[in-house]
């Protein structure tokens, strides 16, 4: 039996839910305007949610790593929750235990693990059907971004690797052979609608170049779902799949270059990986800082490679799949 502790009294879990975080390969920004988006859950880093059924008010109990950046906002987006279903604070009774373990403002989704804890939550308790989790998940996470495109709640939903397409929804991707690929924070915080409304400016100012942006997003998600499902026979092969990882790579970082979203900071952190030995290297999330994606030949897997990599960074190198 599992238990929350609060003052010191063991209560009875009646219902638990841990989400994972995102981290996207390619289609940020283009997915708004209906390009593909391939989008992966980052088990490492997640969100986990406790309920004990009380009497009482409702009390949220937060905890974890993160913590302090979740009391900031999490009555905010529990008071939108009880708008958008007509209910009022005092209908929800009982103990929410929070620990967050992924950082806000960083591109991995920690917005979308919270609307789609609460949102699994709320199902529990009968107030979401199962048929609305999403769309409703999405409404939520509006209040951080303005206009979600609905990718990060898909994938931490769904739990599995995703290609999504907003208004027509999101299938799971097979995939046949995964690169060695890890993710490290660039010292910067992005902020999602900032970059939003930075690309949609480009749309005003310059549309045909906006739209050569989109269009060489797509064809860089086109060419990422290929190399996705390729099966490597050989070693000549290989090599050429991976020749086509970096270009492709290369490629999909290029529009965030052209969308002004590669800050300084990132630029120096993409460096230090490059000369380190990454392959090749992207923004992944909103840009304007957040984490990168590298690209390697082989895994990071001795520590004082490890170490060292993470002290000349500042940050730890998070492998996108388990080692």
């Amino acid at each position: 039996m599992r238990v929350i502790l609060k003052n010191n009294d063991a209560l009875t879990v009646d219902f638990e839910v841990r989400v994972p975080g995102k981290w996207i390969l390619a289609g940020e920004h283009a997915v708004l305007r209906g390009c593909e988006a391939v989008v992966f859950p980052l088990e490492s880093r997640y969100l986990q949610l406790q309920y004990s059924r009380k009497d009482s008010d409702l009390e949220l109990q937060i905890s974890g790593e993160k913590s302090a950046e979740l009391e900031l906002i999490i009555w905010s987006v529990i008071e939108k929750a009880l708008k958008l279903l007509g209910l009022r604070r005092s209908e929800l009774k009982g103990l929410v235990d929070m620990r967050s373990h992924i950082a806000l403002g960083g591109g991995m989704g920690a917005s979308a693990t919270l609307c789609v804890a609460l949102t699994e939550w709320l199902h529990y308790l009968g107030f979401v059907p199962h048929e609305n989790k999403f769309s409703f998940a999405r409404d939520l996470e509006n209040l951080f971004h303005g206009e979600s495109s609905g990718v990060d709640v898909a994938v931490t939903l769904a739990r599995k690797p995703l290609v999504f397409l907003r208004d027509k929804g999101f299938s799971e991707i097979q995939i046949a052979q995964m690169p060695y690929l890890y993710l490290s924070y660039s010292g910067e915080r992005g902020v999602t609608k900032d970059c939003i409304e930075k690309v949609k400016n480009i749309f005003v100012e310059s549309p045909e170049l906006a739209i050569s942006i989109d269009r060489q997003m797509q064809d860089a998600v086109s060419e990422f779902k290929a190399l996705l499902q390729s099966k490597v026979h050989s070693e000549l092969q290989n090599e050429g799949t991976l020749l086509n990882w970096i270009k492709t790579m290369r490629k999909a970082n290029n529009c965030f270059e052209q969308w002004g979203l590669v800050t300084e900071n990132v630029k120096k952190h993409q460096k230090t990986l490059l000369d380190a030995g990454a392959l090749a290297v992207k923004l992944t999330g909103s840009g304007g800082g957040g984490y990168v994606l590298s690209l390697w030949e082989k895994p990071l897997t001795t520590e004082p490679q490890k170490t060292q990599l993470a002290n000349e960074l500042g940050s730890e190198m998070i492998a996108c799949f388990p080692e």
